[in-house]
């Protein structure tokens, strides 16, 4: 692992993105689309990725941070693991709607920071779309979106709703960032870690095409 010169370089994995290009004013890092869309038939969670039959899942991080802050901290140490999976999801940092902005924003770079190192090893990696409050899916404060900053439109991305739409605010705020993302990126193929519920897709369903996911407590129980 390379040789960490300060605090910043390590908390924000500098070493990970020396050959990256960066996209809008807050510079996030970009991962390239893959070069075929690819959707297959599970996601595992991070923590859960031994428990995949035959590792022919995706691995995601749709989980409590603490579960992967390893994965952030030491990535290269991963990266032969992961290559044994047919691709990975990007970090699922959290992106809390009362957190200050300037956390929600360095939440998206470790996403796409370490989304894009994986990829430059080879990983077949797909861009994870996590926004917070309004600041970040709209222009009207920092004149761009930058929860979307970092990604290819017309091509694949992932969401999650599990553990994420549990009250009504939450709810308004994942369906105007939802909205807004498909604006913005116009995908080809939205995979959906979680419940799809009428209250937040609703009228939404011929945007993309939408492939959803059980969470995996409810992947096990349909066992």
């Amino acid at each position: 692992m390379p040789k960490i010169e300060t605090l910043v370089d390590e908390g924000f994995r500098v070493s990970l993105i020396e050959t990256a290009f960066f996209d809008g004013k807050f510079e996030i890092p970009h991962i390239d689309a893959p070069k075929e869309i690819v959707v297959l038939s599970g996601l595992v969670p991070f923590s859960r990725r031994q428990r995949s039959c035959d590792k022919q899942d995706f691995v995601c991080f749709y989980e409590h941070d603490v579960k992967f802050r390893d994965v952030l901290m030491h990535t290269e140490e991963y990266v032969e693991e992961l290559k044994q999976y047919p691709g990975v999801i990007s970090p699922d940092c959290s992106l809390y709607i009362d957190a200050p902005l300037c956390v929600q924003i360095a939440g998206i770079y470790l996403n796409r920071a370490v989304g894009y190192y994986l990829s430059k090893q080879g990983i077949y990696v797909i861009p994870n779309i996590r926004w917070g409050d309004e600041r970040t899916y709209t222009n009207e404060l920092l004149g761009e979106k930058v929860a979307f900053q970092g990604v290819d439109k017309h091509s694949i991305v992932s969401i999650g709703t599990y553990g994420q739409i549990k009250s009504s605010e939450s709810k308004r705020y994942f369906r105007e960032g939802l909205i807004a993302m498909l604006d913005e990126l116009e995908p080809r193929v939205v995979l959906v870690y979680g419940a799809m519920p009428d209250t937040i897709f609703h009228g939404l369903e011929t945007r993309t095409e939408f492939v959803q996911y059980p969470d995996w407590t409810r992947r096990m129980k349909q066992k």
